[in-house]
């Protein structure tokens, strides 16, 4: 196992340069649209000069408001526009992973995983070929869903080795109507990374590794035999350092 990514949002690179370069991290840069709507090809080039310490790379592609299985043809068209300027991004930086949310509610598509799945099917595709064609893969996260059903369909009428799933632990922990093993028996075969982070079930808190409730423990037995791409998504320092001593015990 590679040593993990770290997630950290572009604009915040400047803050934490040190501590980034001190302990040579391999990071996961968000793009929020904020940053998008100013952001440049020269900018870009120079993050990347920037980062001389050869780190690998993923991205996070930005989600809020954003919806890839929309109904609404407009929303899904800014969609993938949002998108596709992450992939200009990932032209440059060229990460390995490229992570994008699944914007999937079961209440708001009254629980029709089908129509949810029409508009995903026409998003993806010239996205995924793309991103192919740059040499890094999408993977869809979990965020809303209580339960896997919806990204198993859509991994299996995608049906790339290039496409596959983000599974993350905090979104599981607060969401998951499931059991972790039911699962993760669903999505096992396209997990390609895991996003690491904890919460005691009553909020999004990005706490370290072991800080929370969720059984990190059970994760990594029940994935023992499989290849995939960690991240740590705690928000402070601290939390980071905690999260990768502690993943250590586990990998």
């Amino acid at each position: 196992m590679q040593k993990p990514h770290v997630h950290v949002p572009y604009e915040k690179i400047g803050d934490y340069s040190a501590f980034i370069k001190e302990n040579s991290l391999n990071l996961e840069i968000y793009f929020g649209s904020k940053s998008l709507d100013i952001i440049t090809k020269n900018d870009i080039v120079g993050l990347k000069q920037k980062l001389d310490y050869n780190p690998t790379l993923t991205i996070h592609a930005p989600f809020m408001d954003l919806s890839p299985g929309a109904v609404d043809s407009k929303v899904r068209a800014v969609t993938i526009e949002r998108f596709s300027h992450i992939l200009d991004i990932a032209e440059i930086l060229m990460p390995r992973v490229v992570v994008f949310h699944s914007g999937y509610e079961k209440w708001k598509y009254a629980q029709r995983v089908d129509v949810w799945l029409e508009g995903s099917l026409i998003t993806w595709p010239p996205l995924l070929k793309r991103a192919v064609e740059l040499g890094t893969k999408i993977a869809i996260e979990n965020i809303f869903e209580d339960e896997p059903t919806n990204l198993k369909l859509l991994m299996e009428k995608i049906n790339s080795e290039n496409f596959g799933i983000c599974f993350d632990t905090g979104h599981f922990n607060l969401f998951a109507k499931i059991s972790l093993e039911e699962w993760l028996f669903m999505i096992k075969p396209y997990i390609i990374e895991l996003h690491l982070h904890d919460n005691n079930k009553a909020a999004d808190s990005h706490l370290a590794i072991g800080e929370g409730t969720f059984d990190f423990q059970k994760l990594f037995d029940e994935l023992k035999d499989k290849k995939y791409m960690c991240t740590i998504e705690s928000h402070s320092a601290e939390g980071v350092k905690k999260s990768m001593e502690r993943l250590e015990r586990y990998l």
